[in-house]
């Protein structure tokens, strides 16, 4: 085993390359150039500033891309992710071309209705600031709620799965109350609370907490009763049971709840930002409707993909490292 482990560390660095990765370099610079030259020599079917700017950008990509791709091997960690990726890079770049054909320079689909990418570019580009504070204003809103939903779940659902009495007061109105959609209670909450961001906190945090109480409360109960036995033994308080026994064992739980919160707090986010908060990436796809201005709503919608697949990563990233001995049982 010992000489066939020093043989294949002893191979050249071309023959340990993934296969068909050089023609995968080519077909992902050609790509990219393809989608350079389309948008440069076609004639457009508009007025678009920033033509100009996204060709050179995909002029850019199509003769740094195909170089790194093929020494990615040199580049470690981030070449092997480059050369994961370059399938799906040389798919975008298709996608691309397909889009900016059928839009800007055949106009097959109706503008503004369907703007090209550059459209979009330019969104980026001009209306930054107003783009920029509407996402930092989402993040403070789901961060408020989420904190408070995610503990207060948390806090609820040990006590009801340790406590039998908790859980014969607390299950029925949980049963009750949990099951609603959090943004069924919107127009009590923007009644009962002083101001649309109290109301919309109130909202995310409900529907991060029942997630996080039901499968917190599902994790505590499920911990094997043989380990209370043993910590009694050793003569472990009550608080050690808890804190030290129930909810370590009940991580795993802990953390579907979390992942599954955080989806729903999202969702209440942006239907509470284009009914009552004046800011955030819910009241700017509410404004770009009412202006018909849909290239700055397709660059909303982009954001927001980003954002909650970014705060999915970091929750996956924090499990990962929480729960090692569990690391890519759950793949994100």
């Amino acid at each position: 085993m010992t000489s066939l482990t020093g043989f294949a560390g002893a191979l050249p660095d071309a023959q340990r390359r993934p296969p068909g990765l050089p023609l995968r370099a080519l077909a992902l610079g050609a790509a990219w150039l393809a989608l350079a030259g389309a948008t440069y020599a076609l004639p457009e079917d508009g007025d678009f500033p920033t033509t100009a700017a996204f060709a050179a950008g995909a002029l850019g990509l199509g003769l740094v891309l195909p170089p790194l791709v093929a020494r990615s091997a040199h580049l470690g960690r981030a070449g092997a992710s480059l050369a994961h990726w370059t399938p799906w890079l040389t798919l975008l770049a298709l996608a691309l071309t397909a889009w900016e054909l059928i839009t800007a320079k055949f106009a097959l689909l109706p503008m503004p209705f369907f703007p090209p990418p550059q459209a979009i570019l330019e969104v980026f580009l001009e209306d930054w600031p107003r783009l920029g504070g509407s996402i930092l204003a989402s993040l403070k809103l789901l961060a408020g709620g989420y904190l408070i939903g995610a503990g207060l779940g948390f806090v609820l659902g040990v006590a009801i799965g340790w406590s039998k009495a908790v859980g014969y007061w607390v299950h029925p109105i949980l049963r009750f109350v949990g099951p609603l959609p959090a943004t069924a209670w919107l127009p009590m909450a923007f009644f009962v609370f002083s101001s649309s961001w109290s109301a919309s906190t109130f909202l995310i945090a409900l529907a991060t907490g029942f997630p996080v109480t039901v499968l917190t409360w599902s994790g505590v109960a499920g911990v094997n009763k043989a380990y209370f036995d043993v910590a009694r033994t050793l003569g472990a308080s009550p608080a050690f049971l808890v804190l030290r026994v129930a909810v370590p064992a009940a991580l795993p739980h802990v953390f579907v709840g979390l992942f599954m919160g955080l989806g729903g707090a999202f969702a209440v986010l942006v239907v509470a930002e284009m009914l009552g908060v004046k800011s955030g990436l819910g009241w700017y796809l509410q404004w770009a409707q009412g202006w018909a201005a849909y290239a700055n709503m397709y660059a909303a919608l982009i954001v927001m993909a980003l954002m909650c697949s970014g705060l999915i990563t970091l929750l996956f990233r924090l499990r990962d490292r929480v729960l090692s001995w569990q690391k890519g049982l759950v793949q994100w």
